[in-house]
């Protein structure tokens, strides 16, 4: 009996929030997938009629009547791919020794560094992107401090370019990147590192057979959650890479909204869905199991 009422507390506590999300979450994502499958309206919208040369348009397997491969979209796709890997290396290189350094400060200082990490948030992210692209622009901040000083000759024009969309998408995703890889390294076992020293280990053997393998779970960790938004972000490409740098995201917002090809936008989503789950199984099936044997 007191199983029987353990199981119906258990449903009654997971029943809303279990409601919810098949709402709000598996309903739309069904919507997707059944759309990405669907033919096009001749005026927007979908027709419904099966359609699978949504995929062969991106894939190339279009049947070259009704719909053309254009070699145009698995490029973005790529360059996607590519950006949002930059940005994961970018945000690690620039995370993983500020993690190691604000591990080693007292309490007080660690505790004030990790709000100041999060401080960000509470500011609009269309507000920091406009200033970005103050600082960023021929005649913004930068080139006018770097000409006063005398180091360029002409102002420097990174705005609209990948470099602005790799600073910009850096900056947003530092925190996630940051966060995951503090709290790994806060779980380091201090006497691991001592025992490695008194073995006459290096700082550099202790660091790539001590340090590394006991935080790579954190790295996975921020790796992963920094990749899924740099993949489908199209904010960020939108305010400081104009039409310069197009991403998967800023397509999948064009088809929606300006072209009207409801199902192939659906589509792009899909593989958009797609890479991240295959991203999220790995992580789960070995930086999971990892951590569990550990």
């Amino acid at each position: 009996m007191a199983r029987k009422g353990d199981d119906r507390r258990l449903a009654f506590l997971l029943g809303p929030a279990t409601l919810f999300l098949g709402t709000c979450f598996l309903g739309p994502l069904a919507v997707m997938i059944i759309y990405s499958f669907l033919e096009p309206g001749l005026y927007g919208g979908v027709e419904w009629n099966f359609y699978h040369w949504n995929y062969g348009r991106i894939l190339g397997w279009a049947d070259g009547e009704w719909e053309d491969f254009d070699p145009v979209y698995a490029a973005i796709f790529f360059r996607s791919v590519r950006l949002a890997l930059t940005n994961v290396l970018i945000t690690l290189l620039i995370c993983y020794p500020a993690a190691l350094w604000v591990s080693g400060l007292t309490a007080r200082w660690r505790t004030f560094i990790v709000f100041m990490v999060t401080l960000p948030f509470f500011v609009s992210l269309v507000v920091r992107l406009f200033c970005w692209v103050l600082i960023l622009r021929p005649s913004g901040f930068l080139s006018s401090i770097l000409l006063g000083l005398g180091l360029i000759s002409e102002p420097i024009d990174i705005i609209f370019t990948e470099t602005a969309v790799l600073i910009g998408m850096a900056y947003i995703l530092l925190p996630f990147m940051f966060l995951p890889i503090y709290a790994s390294v806060e779980k380091l076992d201090a006497s691991l590192i001592e025992a490695s020293s008194d073995l006459g280990g290096s700082p550099l053997q202790t660091f790539f057979r001590v340090t590394l393998p006991l935080t790579l779970p954190g790295i996975a960790a921020g790796a992963v959650l920094v990749f899924i938004p740099s993949l489908g972000n199209f904010i960020v490409p939108d305010l400081l890479g104009g039409a310069k740098v197009l991403m998967i995201g800023n397509l999948v917002e064009q088809q929606f909204l300006s072209a009207r090809n409801w199902p192939f936008g659906a589509a792009l989503s899909v593989m958009i869905m797609l890479v991240m789950l295959v991203l999220i199984v790995f992580y789960i099936r070995r930086v999971g199991r990892a951590e569990v044997g550990a």
